[in-house]
């Protein structure tokens, strides 16, 4: 059968769905990598905390500026084009990372090659890739391809960690290099074939109000692109907090780096149940509902790091973090197909994964640079919370206007 026959929802879609969650597996190592790593690049190299969060800030903006450039590609010729380019390029960065002779050049590896022309093509391109294959589980399919950025983040802290202590830092890079450039090239392989259209009417959506309109949440586009934009930013600024410094404040706290590596797999590995579970959410209430609760909830764990610093009790936050957060950015994706022109959908998804990409890169330098101004965690930990909070009120707007939209257009039918 040609690959053009394929419909929305078949096996091969859930094929190419396993084959994109395994390749996203691999290509978000970058950014768990560099977190775990950072105490050690820190004290080889000599740097203040704010400047040794450098890499991974530069990395993250990479990660998202490519995903833009990555996504046009992807549109144009198909994703297995970029995803080979991105295997070529994550494994000479992970190589060319373990010779870096300082902060500097090694800031550079992880902005370029890592990033922009490495991880940026596992990220967005996937993700809107996968959105074109499903129709009646979309929710699902996203939530499920996007859980292998945390199923990474489960997988490789603890992994690195064992790397570190047996080779140092510089040849667990060259390893992964070769590890992941391979694996990743050759599961970019069985990308084959385009998107099928994915017009389909789905069943149980059919007595649903149309959401797709020239004014969505009665605004321009432009103007509600650029408020979820901000809101991406908001609310991975406030996550990135834990996300990675939480092997640093368990070195502060004297736990030791192993243990901070540990909480971090745990987070992930919680998230990616978190991921799971909106993604069911968001086909039953829809993305913006399913995007406030995850940044509500996110809010009361970044909330309980404040009092709470003792072993178990971290582990006890690192879990509940997880399982908070985690569903937050695919429901960006998911509220862009609801409200934007499936034409546009490609461009909006890319647009705003890196807004989120470009939060965590802010997020992870802000929270360095606090610490070293406060000498602790604490002051990091609120400044995440405030922008936290900026991203709820943001989503919280949309969803008022997109009640009472809903309610004008009600009325409207009942008067006629």
């Amino acid at each position: 059968m040609s690959h053009s026959t394929h419909l929305p929802d078949s096996r091969y879609a859930i094929f190419r769905l396993v084959v994109a969650l395994l390749i996203m597996t691999m290509g978000s190592s970058s950014m768990y990598v560099v977190s775990v790593l950072l105490p050690a690049v820190q004290a080889e190299f000599g740097v203040p905390r704010a400047q040794a969060s450098l890499p991974y800030t530069f990395l993250m903006l990479g990660f998202g500026l490519g995903g833009v450039i990555m996504g046009r590609m992807a549109d144009r010729f198909g994703v297995r084009w970029p995803l080979l380019v991105g295997a070529i390029s994550l494994g000479l960065g992970f190589t060319a990372s373990g010779f870096s002779t300082g902060i500097l050049s090694f800031t550079v590896i992880q902005a370029l090659l890592v990033g922009a022309m490495g991880s940026a093509t596992t990220f967005g391109p996937l993700i809107a890739d996968t959105m074109l294959w499903f129709a009646r589980r979309r929710g699902i399919a996203v939530a499920v391809c996007a859980s292998g950025n945390y199923l990474s983040g489960a997988i490789w802290p603890p992994i690195v960690e064992v790397l570190v202590e047996r080779h140092g830092w510089r040849h667990t890079y060259m390893e992964l290099g070769v590890f992941c450039g391979v694996t990743m090239f050759a599961l970019a392989l069985l990308m084959r074939g385009k998107p099928p259209a994915t017009a389909v009417e789905v069943p149980h959506q059919a007595h649903r109000p149309k959401l797709v309109s020239d004014r969505p949440f009665g605004l321009s586009p432009g103007m509600v692109q650029g408020m979820l934009c901000v809101a991406g930013v908001a609310c991975c600024v406030a996550m990135a907090m834990p996300q990675v410094h939480i092997v640093a404040y368990c070195g502060d706290l004297g736990y030791g780096v192993a243990r901070g590596a540990q909480m971090l797999s745990v987070m992930l590995g919680f998230g990616i149940v978190s991921r799971l579970v909106s993604g069911l959410i968001c086909d039953r209430i829809g993305g913006l509902r399913t995007l406030l609760l995850g940044t509500a909830l996110q809010c009361v764990a970044l909330l309980l790091f404040l009092p709470f610093d003792g072993l178990v009790s971290l582990y006890v936050i690192s879990a509940l973090f997880g399982l908070f957060q985690g569903g937050i950015v695919p429901s960006y994706a998911i509220v862009v197909r609801e409200y934007f022109p499936a034409s546009e959908a490609g461009a909006r998804v890319g647009a705003v994964m890196m807004s989120t990409l470009l939060g965590m890169a802010l997020g992870g330098w802000m929270s360095g640079k606090v610490f070293d101004l406060t000498g602790s965690y604490q002051a990091a930990f609120l400044n995440g919370i405030g922008w936290n909070l900026l991203n709820m009120t943001i989503v919280a707007t949309l969803l008022f206007r997109a009640r009472r939209s809903l309610r004008a257009v009600t009325a409207s039918r009942v008067a006629r």
